[in-house]
């Protein structure tokens, strides 16, 4: 066994740790990362990159059945389920090896193993292939093991008829039909991507209704979608156990103070996910972890051990991807000595959904739970020229200000491209912009950009193309 010493060792090479190891390595930081799984997680493994793969090809088959509406005939599109995975498959390949490249030529080690903290500053490191497994001596360790999916009782997960969302990426066939248990944003992402590819879509939602994390009238959107694409949400629904009858399996769900069979081929089991705290010997040490199982940190992503920090999903939501990965980059700065804090305003989010929604800031009950005295600008895109010349005119952009001094509070958009329209969004909550920053930046046209624009008019009672209020 050898004896190896470190300035620094990451645990978990997901969005989170794998940022943190490449900087720490521009920094000049003597750093090992190591991962247990493949390089990149979640995210680019069974999650963020693989998932949008799969709903941009499905988005593409159903744009190809009304391309008759633009006056393009062709053949009616088909799908071959197994190219499509090949093809998702590539471009997982590509970006997980080139997270390895990265990390190395930026002067810090990759090591696959599984890492075992022993105390503050060993961790012991076994190999898959049998080697001797080492032991590393780091004055500072990270904690970026990630989370995983949420089981429920009496679905127990066999990636064939019950699947989580790993197995749901990993589907051979469209189903004829699917029950998602859980109307949050992973369980409608991959709900409507295979409703799109021809399967009969069922949402079963606890709450009183699906996207809780979005606001209200953006979420009605997509249920509206949903239901004009043929499928169900059953809201206040609690599926309470399954049975196979018939080569499907059958779902039971409390729906109010009815019991509801519900038939299937396939389950999808998207009820959220938790951190992972335990399986690495955290127990080892005296990190505080909260009672949601998740570590306590603070804006330097240091726990109470003095040598360990966590940064990612393991520290707490939103558990997105661009959240971890600049958590990573603040703490790698941290443990290269500079005056570094996570300070960021906002941590947009996106969901991809059809129509997508996108947000960042407060939502407008969150401005009004703040205190907040507000003004709500909102553009359709049912009258946005781009929106119409590409097909795509549901939904709308909500811009949310302070009524005192227009400072924007919030940017709510749901429609065509609302994942890359909300980085102006950010960038206006990041930089306290005004309402009247928003509107007398020119925006080109026709775009679907000028919708942020004209909801921030509406929001101060200068809109061009829709009527405002009275002031």
């Amino acid at each position: 066994m050898a004896n190896i010493k470190k300035q620094a060792l990451v645990i978990g090479a997901g969005t989170g740790g794998y940022p943190c190891a490449i900087r720490l390595g521009q920094l000049g930081v003597d750093t090992m990362l190591v991962e247990k799984d493949k390089p990149g997680g979640v995210c680019l493994n069974w999650g963020c990159i693989p998932s949008k793969a799969l709903i941009s090809a499905s988005k593409l088959y159903e744009k190809a059945q009304h391309a008759t509406d633009m006056g393009i005939e062709f053949s009616a599109p088909k799908v071959d389920m197994s190219k499509m995975q090949s093809w998702k498959a590539g471009i997982v390949k590509k970006l997980t090896g080139g997270v390895q490249s990265l990390v190395k030529t930026n002067g810090s080690t990759y090591v696959t193993g599984t890492a075992t903290i022993l105390g503050p500053n060993k961790v012991r490191i076994d190999y898959p292939d049998g080697k001797e497994s080492d032991t590393v001596e780091a004055q500072h360790i990270v904690v970026a093991t990630g989370s995983v999916p949420i089981a429920i009782p009496g679905f127990e997960i066999d990636q064939k008829r019950i699947v989580d969302s790993t197995g749901a990426l990993d589907l051979d066939r469209v189903p004829e039909s699917m029950v998602c248990i859980g109307g949050g944003i992973i369980g409608l992402e991959l709900g409507q991507t295979f409703q799109r590819l021809g399967t009969k879509l069922t949402v079963l939602e606890g709450a009183d209704r699906i996207l809780g994390a979005c606001d209200a009238d953006l979420a009605k959107v997509v249920h509206k979608q949903i239901e004009a694409d043929g499928g169900r949400i059953l809201t206040k629904a609690m599926a309470k156990g399954w049975e196979e009858r018939n080569g499907k399996a059958v779902v039971k769900a409390a729906v109010g103070d009815q019991i509801e069979e519900i038939e299937a081929e396939v389950v999808l089991v998207a009820v959220g996910r938790r951190p992972v705290t335990k399986g690495f010997g955290l127990e080892n040490t005296k990190v505080a972890v909260s009672d949601r199982g998740f570590i306590e940190v603070d804006k330097q992503k240091r726990t109470n051990v003095p040598s360990i920090y966590a940064v990612g999903d393991v520290v707490g939501q939103p558990m997105l991807a661009h959240k971890a990965s600049h958590e990573g980059e603040v703490l790698a700065e941290v443990i290269a000595g500079h005056n570094a804090v996570d300070d960021a305003r906002t941590i947009p989010n996106v969901v991809f959904t059809e129509p997508e929604i996108a947000s960042a800031g407060l939502g407008e009950q969150e401005a009004k739970d703040a205190g907040y005295e507000i003004q709500i600008g909102k553009f359709p895109f049912s009258v946005s020229g781009r929106a119409m010349a590409i097909s795509e005119t549901k939904g709308f952009v909500k811009v949310i200000t302070d009524k005192k001094d227009n400072r924007v509070l919030g940017i709510h958009i749901v429609g065509p491209e609302a994942s890359d329209l909300i980085s102006e969004g950010a960038l206006a909550i990041e930089m306290g912009a005004f309402a009247e920053d928003l509107s007398l930046t020119v925006h080109p046209h026709p775009t679907l950009g000028e919708a942020v624009m004209e909801a921030a008019k509406h929001a101060i009672g200068e809109a061009i193309h829709v009527p405002n209020r009275r002031r």
